[in-house]
């Protein structure tokens, strides 16, 4: 009720979920007639999930003349594709794979024999640091919550985000870590993109992400504000083939971490 409200009285931006946008367009609470540039960011995630068939219906219902930009730290080609369908002529500004590792975020990995010795591996890892804040990437919901326990039960203040949150939770999860309240966050792809929380100074990918994409969306959360950051990624023997794609695919480096690790955070 707020939203429209808002819109009512008449706004020069608005941003939302396609889905919301769309539902809002729909009802005319949000007329598309004047409206001059369309955004679309974290694109490729965009158009790669299940908001592509709703996107297509909101420019559907856009003026003719309207400036379209599409943003992201990746854009793969079948995604570049798809933007054909909805731009004309559109002008692209693309950056070399190689030249997409950010600058200030040093790249480590620990070779871990077995996944059941990650956990051990965490904890010792920070017993070593002094830490600010981290960020720790896992793939499944599921072990989220196997992590979260278990550092629970060694007095870690941790939170967590993944996909069964509901949008309050998740803007208490991100309230409480960004207060500081909070010092470790658990989460899932959900949060490897958009996220700016400036304490952050270590990203930790306890599992190497499935996509390839989303390694430079994760270790992206540390670094920020022209700070420095580092990135440790654990790798077991059924990882090291993905880790070896990851280094061909964005032409990088990524080092056994040294006994100093200490003072690079």
């Amino acid at each position: 009720r707020d939203d429209i409200d808002k819109l009512r009285e008449g706004q020069h931006l608005v941003v939302g979920t396609p889905g919301r946008v769309f539902d809002m367009v729909g009802k005319r609470h949000l007329r598309v007639d004047d409206l001059l540039t369309f955004v679309l960011d974290e694109a490729d995630e965009m158009l790669s999930r299940g908001f592509k068939d709703q996107i297509y219906d909101i420019f559907k219902t856009l003026p003719p003349n309207i400036q379209v930009c599409l943003f992201s730290a990746t854009m793969p080609p079948e995604i570049l594709d798809l933007t054909t369908k909805f731009m004309r002529d559109a002008v692209r500004i693309l950056v070399k794979k190689d030249e997409l590792t950010l600058e200030g975020i040093r790249q480590f990995y620990v070779a871990i024999e077995k996944e059941e010795w990650k956990l051990d591996t965490l904890c010792d890892l920070y017993e070593t640091l002094t830490i600010t804040q981290a960020i720790i990437y896992c793939n499944t919901r599921r072990k989220v919550d196997f992590l979260a326990d278990q550092l629970a039960k060694r007095d870690f203040t941790i939170s967590t985000m993944h996909a069964e949150l509901d949008q309050k939770e998740r803007d208490l999860v991100m309230r409480e870590f960004r207060s500081g309240s909070s010092r470790v966050l658990i989460s899932t792809d959900l949060l490897a993109r958009g996220i700016d929380v400036q304490q952050v100074s270590l990203v930790i990918n306890y599992d190497l992400p499935q996509n390839m994409e989303n390694y430079l969306h994760r270790i992206g959360r540390s670094g920020r504000f022209g700070r420095k950051g580092v990135a440790i990624n654990f790798v077991t023997n059924n990882d090291v083939r993905s880790m070896k794609d990851i280094e061909r695919y964005y032409h990088t480096q990524i080092e056994e971490m040294p006994m100093d690790i200490a003072d690079l955070i």
